[in-house]
């Protein structure tokens, strides 16, 4: 079997792989274990490893390309309109050969042999993360779901009180005063098993604060560890978690040709709805990683008046943008234009200097 091409649709236990050779035939089908897949690659010559981006890849990706094969990761969304008939993990894995295929071709035309392109010469592949950098997702997202936990029990705290006739005005800190107050007062209308309850989910509201605060801790550690994190943090609208969260999402910005890149791949830029010539844009695309753009338009709404009130260009442009947009429209243009020059200064290795900062739009 001469195989080109390993398409490997991963799962938790079993993965299907198929083998496709130079001239793009199936050779081979099979299912294996993970450990089975890095044994069978490792006495295959070198050859295009490729898998979709799930849970896994990088890991299994780093395995492989120390192989010294080429591992190409590709988003899911690119693989499915590949997906031949039927649905099922041998499909999925002939897709995933297929997408990631890059194969040349002669072609005779009029007695004189052409060369066609690649197949697919616009195809965008992830590139492998480091194991630094999923650590630092996994720190992220295990923040992430503490932070919605906490919501989650605050707001249960209130509808236990408000069940009870007790309106706290909103705000966590006006919970904990209000709690403070009923707590101590021995008039306090709740059962005993309901006050007993109240000071349990606040034991855990306060051990969830603890929590976060490591995390926030350690974020900053890593920050002061980094030179890349430090330049962007002095970026407006680019705090702790926004610099450490794009770094661990896309190192240096290798993967990106441009900034407006970056910005779309965050789904910061409008939805196209164009045909015959006739362009219509609508809301964000909203597409891509929903923790850093949510990350964005909160920094950018934050910088907004100290930005606009700036004698620089980006202010100018800023200053000028609420007459013919809303206020919300603003906020979402003004992130994009902070990830293009955060991803300026990944790439570049440059500071931010705010009289360049509307020439980045």
């Amino acid at each position: 079997m001469n195989i080109v091409i390993l398409g490997i649709d991963l799962g938790k236990d079993l993965c299907s792989v198929v083998g496709v050779d130079a001239a793009g035939t199936v050779v081979l089908r099979r299912r294996m274990r993970h450990q089975t897949v890095v044994k069978f690659a490792s006495g295959l010559p070198r050859c295009v490893m490729a898998m979709e981006a799930c849970c896994g890849a990088h890991h299994l990706g780093r395995i492989l390309h120390g192989q010294g094969h080429e591992v190409r990761v590709m988003s899911p969304e690119y693989v499915r309109p590949y997906v031949k008939a039927q649905k099922n993990d041998d499909r999925d894995a002939e897709a995933i050969a297929e997408v990631s295929s890059r194969l040349r071709s002669k072609q005779k035309i009029r007695g004189i042999v052409w060369r066609r392109r690649w197949s697919r010469p616009t195809m965008r592949f992830v590139e492998l993360k480091s194991q630094a950098q999923l650590d630092l997702q996994s720190l992220h997202r295990v923040r992430s779901r503490l932070v919605n936990a906490r919501k989650a029990l605050i707001n249960q705290m209130r509808a236990i009180l408000l069940e009870r006739g007790h309106v706290v005005a909103k705000g966590p800190s006006r919970l904990d005063k209000a709690l403070d107050a009923m707590l101590a007062d021995a008039d306090f209308d709740v059962s005993d098993r309901v006050r007993t309850l109240i000071i349990e989910m606040r034991d855990g509201w306060r051990e969830l604060d603890r929590r976060i605060a490591a995390l926030g801790a350690e974020f900053k550690d890593h920050m002061r560890a980094h030179e890349p994190e430090r330049r962007l943090v002095t970026f407006p609208g680019v705090g702790v978690l926004t610099a450490t969260a794009l770094t661990a999402a896309i190192g240096d910005g290798s993967a990106f040709r441009r900034g407006r890149d970056l910005a779309a791949w965050l789904g910061l830029v409008p939805r196209q709805v164009t045909t015959g010539g006739r362009p219509k844009l609508l809301g964000i695309t909203k597409r891509g990683n929903k923790y850093l753009r949510m990350l964005f338009i909160h920094g950018a709404r934050a910088a907004l008046p100290s930005l606009a009130r700036s004698q620089t260009p980006l202010g100018h442009w800023l200053r000028g943008l609420p007459a013919r947009a809303h206020r919300n429209v603003v906020v979402v243009a003004l992130a994009a234009k902070l990830a293009r020059i955060a991803w300026a200064s990944l790439h570049h290795d440059t500071g931010f200097e705010p009289s360049h900062g509307a020439a980045m739009g």
